[in-house]
């Protein structure tokens, strides 16, 4: 079992920055990859980043890629979500998941077994 619990989400400004952070615990190690997603009011829950513990690859969606960045924090089995010039169409509930992987990254929400509860981000314009 792998226990995901998500923080630092708020109410920023348009332009704004903040960093998510993605605390975990269990078994969670360098088999695992991290993902981040989103759900906004009335929409589906979608991709925005994820990566292996074990590797420096990175995948992002395309309408974050050049503004989020995700590192880790290995001695802290922590995953941050560094959200930089925000727009107002980023607000949405972000959650943090985990699932084993041999060698690709996956980015659909199927293929992740484990879920934080979700952090607030809302973005005023």
């Amino acid at each position: 079992q792998v226990q995901l619990v998500e923080s630092g989400g708020g109410l920023v400004q348009a332009g704004g920055s903040l960093r998510l952070s993605c605390a975990a615990s269990g078994r969670a190690d360098n088999k695992y990859a991290i993902g981040w997603f989103r759900q906004a009011p009335g929409k589906e829950r979608e991709f925005v980043a994820a990566r292996r513990w074990s590797a420096d690859r990175t995948i992002y969606a395309d309408s974050v890629k050049g503004r989020f960045t995700v590192d880790m924090d290995n001695a802290e089995n922590t995953v941050y979500l560094h959200m930089n010039s925000l727009k107002p169409e980023d607000t949405a509930l972000y959650y943090c998941a985990a699932t084993r992987v041999l060698w690709s990254i996956p980015t659909t929400r199927d293929d992740y077994d484990y879920w934080g509860q979700g952090t607030q981000v809302t973005i005023s314009s």
